[in-house]
């Protein structure tokens, strides 16, 4: 069957996207509208009981997670384009604990540092907003720090599951909350600026961006989407 990508704009789902660009898949896309909360639906939940995004549909059913997606497309079409070390190579669990700390630490306190206002109380969003983005900053100078060890598997010349899921996050901190985005800075992290910087230029970056309404340089100097189709928000 040809994979179904359940998406919305500017979202999780741009993750998994550049994966599939960078595989040369055959892939359709399914807009779920965040406007309507479509990603609630009977529907949508049937996919991803979690009423999350992105969800991928495949000859093995749904599978949804950020991570999950990428990892298994990573393994199931290698023989496209290696998205990530082979199960034998010695860098891959360096890898994988790199894709999985970005899935289960980066991304989740980056969801916090946008949407504090589903955590706590109004009068409270500030001060969790402070102290996330002090986590946060701690995060990327240690992913800074940490990137030449990765080789090619972070900010290489070739592709990888890791740009496709940290482009968009670091994207998205340049641009959330909206309004007050003074709590981040790129330039201070000049290995993640660089590696930014490469992959802004492949095809896959190209593709989306026509996609989705990201702008020219949608990972060194974002800009909030002009979706041709639903909303980021």
């Amino acid at each position: 069957m040809t994979l179904r990508l359940h998406y919305a704009p500017d979202n999780a789902s741009l993750c998994v996207r550049l994966a599939l660009e960078e595989l040369g898949l055959d892939y359709r896309t399914v807009l779920v509208d965040r406007r309507i909360r479509a990603q609630r639906a009977p529907a949508d939940l049937a996919l991803n009981p979690h009423g999350l995004i992105p969800v991928l549909e495949t000859e093995e059913g749904p599978i949804f997670e950020t991570a999950a997606i990428l990892l298994w497309l990573a393994d199931r079409h290698r023989d496209r384009v290696a998205l990530l070390p082979a199960p034998e190579a010695p860098n891959r669990g360096r890898a994988l604990a790199w894709l999985f700390w970005m899935s289960n630490t980066l991304h989740p306190a980056s969801r916090i540092m946008f949407y504090g206002d589903a955590h706590v109380a109004p009068a409270h969003v500030a001060a969790l907003q402070e102290a996330t983005a002090r986590r946060i900053d701690a995060m990327l100078d240690r992913l800074e720090a940490a990137s030449p060890e990765l080789g090619d598997w972070l900010g290489g010349h070739g592709p990888s599951a890791l740009d496709c899921y940290l482009g968009p996050m670091l994207r998205w901190c340049a641009l959330y909350p909206e309004g007050d985005t003074g709590w981040f800075d790129l330039g201070t992290r000049p290995r993640l600026r660089a590696l930014l910087a490469r992959f802004e230029a492949r095809a896959c970056v190209a593709a989306a961006i026509a996609a989705e309404g990201l702008g020219e340089a949608p990972f060194t100097a974002p800009r909030l989407p002009q979706p041709p189709e639903g909303s980021a928000t």
